[in-house]
């Protein structure tokens, strides 16, 4: 799972206990939390004023907020961050559900039919969206990347894949590079990426770019730029794809049920890339993952949540299945279905192959 930001440890047990009553409350039924709504849950004789201080504290904390101007407080990313990683107790899928998925997933089944059932039921259990990336394709590793000048401030790349497979795109640069130049650029990018997978590859172009922004000295920040663009928008680069089911059960979740907001949503899911890089964080990951709200590093699901999970074959990973609902998902519910569905396709998976 994620880092945790907030040390539990600088937390009293009695803020801790109300702050995981409060999480508790707004999961199940969506509304702001007062400090008397909190002081009946709990049944305590702690006083309305005691509790209304003490959210005031998780409030400065960061791990509450007031939505608009109601008296009653909600969690916030960190908060739910703080409850999944330490307060949250998850316990074993019960007999019914996961009876119901070992049946589902029967062995021997064609391979796609079990991942579409897997993404039917993962929504269906949950009601939320179910996903399932595709098993990944035989691997295409970079060997060799060459640039040629063209005119027009354009430049021919020449991308050698797997010793035998030969690439050539066009990418338009800022400015005309000399030969020697794009000799410079092509040598230091063979030595950095030969060899390694293409998604790799493009992952770590992309992680170099980002931290080469912040040092506008670095000699090779245009080798680095051009190998973006070469392989940023490839429509040759093997990319995973996804199966989505349910995806209109998030119009019944009152946080998404703005049109906008939806609009957007869906927009996302029908573009594909945002969550698909989201779910290529997650396959070299061990167990559950969650990714909370603003977590996810996309704006479009800054209220939503995605727990996922790699299923592998043979100890290799071949995907990712997961269920993206609300922030304010029943997370003890969700994360035992993921986890035990993740492991019976993999099961399943292993018979069919």
């Amino acid at each position: 799972m994620k880092t945790l930001t907030t040390d539990p440890s600088t937390l009293s047990e009695r803020s801790l206990f109300l702050f995981k009553s409060l999480v508790e409350h707004f999961i199940m039924d969506g509304q702001p939390v007062g400090s008397r709504t909190l002081a009946r849950d709990i049944g305590s004789d702690l006083s309305p004023a005691t509790i209304r201080n003490v959210m005031a504290d998780l409030e400065d904390l960061g791990l509450l907020m007031a939505p608009h101007t109601s008296a009653g407080r909600i969690p916030t990313a960190r908060g739910y961050r703080l409850f999944v990683d330490t307060l949250l107790r998850v316990d074993k899928l019960d007999d019914k559900h996961a009876a119901r998925i070992a049946r589902e997933l029967e062995k021997g089944k064609d391979v796609h039919l079990l991942l579409e059932k897997t993404s039917e039921m993962l929504s269906e259990i949950t009601s939320l969206a179910g996903i399932v990336m595709l098993p990944r394709t035989n691997p295409r590793s970079l060997r060799q990347v060459e640039f040629l000048s063209l005119s027009d401030n354009r430049v021919l790349v020449i991308l050698v894949v797997n010793d035998e497979e030969i690439q050539n795109r066009i990418i338009h640069t800022n400015r005309t590079y000399t030969a020697a130049e794009l000799q410079q650029a092509a040598n230091y990018l063979n030595a950095m990426y030969s060899g390694k997978d293409l998604q790799r590859v493009r992952q770590e172009i992309l992680a170099e770019l980002h931290k080469m922004r912040e040092d506008v000295n670095s000699s090779m920040q245009f080798a680095i730029e051009m190998a973006q663009k070469a392989f940023a928008q490839d429509p040759q680069m093997p990319r995973g794809d996804y199966l989505l089911s349910g995806h209109t059960n998030l119009m019944n979740v009152a946080e998404l049920s703005n049109l906008e907001k939806l609009k957007k949503l869906f927009d996302s899911f029908n573009q594909k890339r945002d969550i698909l890089h989201l779910l290529e964080q997650a396959i070299n990951a061990e167990g559950v993952q969650i990714f909370i709200g603003e977590e996810s590093g996309y704006e479009v699901l800054g209220d939503c949540s995605v727990v996922t999970s790699p299923y592998e074959v043979d100890g290799q990973i071949l995907g990712v299945l997961g269920v993206l609902g609300p922030t304010r998902m029943n997370y003890e519910r969700v994360i035992p279905v993921v986890d035990i569905t993740a492991k019976m396709l993999g099961m399943a998976l292993n018979s069919s192959s």
